[in-house]
């Protein structure tokens, strides 16, 4: 019996990964999915067609990790491409959608993937005091540090299900704060 391998370095992911390493697929799919959905959505603004296009865009990082290359940028930033890409060519299927509408859902994905924390995040550190500190630290290592929840967990020493509860609370709460 074999078990599951619960914590990889982005090096043994990528390993793993390029072996086709059904473990590792599900991990990265745990760890990555809930950040990447948000990508998609965010270029295609409906989560039904943003569902369909998640398929897809796990299924290329599946056929192409060979093509990744770890010395041109971390892994969550090629799936990031990836993600925008495909969301894009969804976008240029549909026969109702502008260019201009497309070139801004492309300027809001390209904000999300050159994300730059100590400028550009004012506001939104304003909005994360609003949580209780034990939402608030994790949102910070998840979101804006890169942390995977498990590494989170690990630094905090809390368990894995009350780290993904109390960010699954504070994402919650930052909606209502939005007015989403």
């Amino acid at each position: 019996m074999t078990t599951l391998k619960t914590k990889y370095s982005e090096e043994e992911l990528v390993t793993s990964l390029k072996k086709n390493s059904k473990q590792a697929f599900e991990y990265l799919y745990d760890n990555y999915s809930a950040s990447i959905f948000g990508v998609i959505c965010k270029v295609l603004k409906n989560e039904e067609k943003a569902e369909d296009v998640m398929q897809d865009v796990f299924l290329k990082i599946w056929k192409k990790i060979g093509d990744y290359d770890p010395s041109k940028g971390r892994l969550f930033t090629w799936m990031v491409n990836i993600a925008r890409n495909a969301s894009i060519d969804q976008l240029r299927k549909e026969k109702n959608v502008w260019f201009d509408d497309i070139d801004q859902a492309v300027g809001q994905v390209d904000k999300i993937s050159n994300f730059q924390p100590q400028t550009n995040l004012i506001d939104l550190r304003g909005l994360l005091e609003k949580l209780k500190p034990e939402r608030k630290v994790l949102v910070d290592l998840v979101y804006l540090q890169g942390y995977t929840q498990e590494e989170a967990a690990e630094i905090l020493k809390i368990p894995l299900g009350t780290a993904k509860s109390r960010i699954r609370t504070a994402l919650q709460d930052l909606k209502t704060f939005f007015n989403i």
